[in-house]
């Protein structure tokens, strides 16, 4: 019967073994499965949707290969379609069936802005991330399905034809571990059996003596009766071995007909690698990360974080080298509205004095804050606060960026510096963003297209001022600085011109369209411009307005002196946050940047 046993444990044992290493061999499926597509057509760009790389789950390795330089970046789908609209690109979609297929896209649009022929992709903000190369690219990707790729060259030459998509396939087999150790174990066992059996057979087959009676003796002594078998046996030269000895060498023998099954199933299993177990390990629980409600219906943010500190950097690095350079153009490329004109003025200034000082620069990073627009449209709006890495000028910078049209870039238009005690108000997340607040919103205290006006109205007319009950009048700093310029630029003037000469101040809202970003507490951030001039005049008719002190008016106007006087203009780049509509709070200062704009002579 143990035969039989044994013969049933062979047969499992082969069974699952034989089971175990088909799974790993003739059984297990392809890893990965491609998706090729050939695009015959000579447009600069592809475009390759959303639904392409999400028909097969799991991550994606995008290939691509052409004959010169290749470049690959991915984004939002409606972005790169914005992009594109003002040019032909070949479009890769999937059908109904889920078969891949390719069509030429015609120009849906005139471009409002930027050579549509040509224009380079390479560092656009729309972009969420690029690569570029020689030849042949290849990464790896994880894009949800309202994300799509852009494939070109440099723009001008047709888009690399050559492109295959490859998704990882499952083809662990948890079982066939198990499989396989239980066929070893099953192998030991009919083993075993096998050896019982050939024990059991042998011990069969020995003689069986009957035992005669004996005869009642005296008691025997086991030590003279051990001496006497000896001697009997030296007797006859017969040397026997003792049974201890004889019961070891006899489980040495089995443990070396075992050792041969413990190393097939060793061997086996050396080849397996962990996906040919069960993950049978309990996953950390997760903990639980506040809920963020986005309201229904809101529009993705504008940007992502990462996507805003690579613009920072590019505004960072393109006004660092037009401030270097004295390049206003340059610097047009990245500023617009007040940020712009403040830098025009100061490398006016800079070319004619060269020891006038550079405007601070704006800092790459850290990026402190992120609060990017909700919308799907544009113009786009971005908030950012950088603090400046230079331990000898500690600064924060806030800057308003917009982007008007896809084929524009984000640039500056207002640009301030926090004092070292604001404390902003609570913003949203930069994955959830804010709305952007119409500049005639009734929802705040103040309307943001008023708050400029407003403002310029406190600093004319100060506590006699009808908007002063609006703002924090106490703690603003900007206030206190107009005051104290004032105070010095009269005492300036007495000191030469005392009876012959006069100055007055004056203070308006500027002509940039204030930005408004929209804060957790229905309040809202806003950028305004406001202007402060002071004019000085002779009051005599016999006296003139001289320029002895004020080097950078006389590089301005190109006069040294004037007997109608000058008007000299300061820009101000002011930061509030305004409450909103039936808060008890006022509207208090953020942050700003005062600079010189412009001088003329009086008329």
């Amino acid at each position: 019967m143990r035969f039989v046993w044994a013969v049933v444990a062979f047969v499992i044992a082969a069974a699952m073994i034989g089971a175990g290493i088909a799974q790993r061999t003739v059984f297990q499926g392809p890893s990965e499965t491609t998706t090729s597509v050939q695009t015959e057509g000579s447009a600069a760009y592809t475009l390759i949707d959303g639904s392409v790389l999400t028909s097969v789950p799991g991550a994606q390795t995008l290939r691509v290969e052409g004959d010169g330089a290749v470049f690959v970046s991915y984004g939002r789908t409606a972005d790169l379609k914005a992009w594109l609209a003002d040019v032909d690109y070949t479009a890769v979609t999937v059908d109904g069936e889920g078969t891949v297929q390719t069509a030429d896209q015609a120009p849906t649009v005139t471009p409002t802005s930027g050579a549509a022929a040509g224009r380079s992709p390479i560092d656009n903000d729309l972009w969420l991330d690029e690569w570029e190369q020689t030849g042949s690219l290849s990464t790896i990707l994880q894009l949800p399905n309202d994300m799509s790729v852009l494939v070109a060259s440099d723009g001008t030459a047709p888009a690399p034809s050559n492109i295959s998509v490859t998704w990882p396939i499952d083809d662990s087999t948890p079982w066939a571990g198990p499989l396989i150790v239980g066929g070893g174990i099953a192998l030991l066992a009919g083993l075993v059996l096998y050896l019982l059996g050939i024990r059991h057979v042998r011990r069969s087959r020995r003689p069986r003596r009957k035992g005669l009676p004996l005869p009642v003796t005296e008691p025997i002594s086991i030590a003279e009766s051990d001496a006497a078998a000896r001697d009997a046996s030296a007797s006859k030269g017969v040397v026997s071995e003792s049974p201890a000895r004889r019961g070891t060498g006899s489980r040495g023998r089995r443990a070396l007909v075992a050792v041969p099954a413990l190393g097939v199933s060793v061997a086996l299993l050396a080849g397996c690698s962990a996906d040919a177990w069960p993950q049978l390990a309990a996953s950390e629980t997760p903990s639980p990360t506040p809920t963020v409600v986005v309201p229904e219906g809101q529009f993705p943010p504008a940007v992502t974080e990462a996507q805003a500190k690579r613009i920072v950097a590019r505004v960072s690095s393109t006004v660092s080298s037009a401030d270097a350079a004295l390049d206003q153009n340059a610097a047009a490329q990245r500023l617009s509205g007040p940020a712009l004109a403040e830098r025009a003025t100061n490398y006016t200034l800079r070319a004619a004095l060269p020891d006038r000082p550079a405007l601070p620069a704006i800092p790459a990073e850290p990026v402190q804050i992120v609060l990017p627009q909700t919308t799907g449209t544009w113009p786009r709006t971005l908030m950012t606060v950088v603090e400046s890495a230079d331990a000898a000028t500690p600064t924060t910078t806030i800057m308003m960026m917009t982007q008007e049209t896809p084929w524009d870039e984000y640039k500056a238009s207002y640009v301030g510096n926090l004092e070292a005690s604001t404390n902003l108000p609570e913003l949203a997340a930069p994955y959830v963003g804010a709305t952007q607040v119409p500049p005639d919103s009734s929802f705040l205290t103040l309307a943001p297209e008023k708050v400029a006006a407003a403002y310029a109205d406190i600093i004319n007319n100060g506590e006699n001022s009808t908007s002063a009950a609006l703002f924090d009048t106490a703690n603003d700093l900007l206030l206190s600085a107009i005051q104290d310029n004032k105070t010095k630029r009269t005492d300036e003037l007495n000191q030469t011109g005392a009876g012959t000469a006069e100055i007055s101040f004056a203070a308006s809202a500027g002509p940039a369209t204030p930005i408004a970003l929209a804060t957790l507490d229905t309040g809202a951030i806003v950028a305004v411009n406001v202007y402060e001039s002071d004019t000085a005049k002779p009051t005599n008719a016999d006296a003139v307005i001289k320029l002895d002190n004020n080097p950078a008016v006389k590089a301005l106007t190109g006069v040294d002196q004037s007997a109608t006087g000058f008007t000299t203009t300061y820009s101000d780049q002011v930061f509030f946050y305004v409450p909103s509509q039936g808060s008890d709070d006022k509207i208090r200062l953020l942050g700003y940047r005062s600079s010189l704009l412009e001088a003329k002579v009086s008329p």
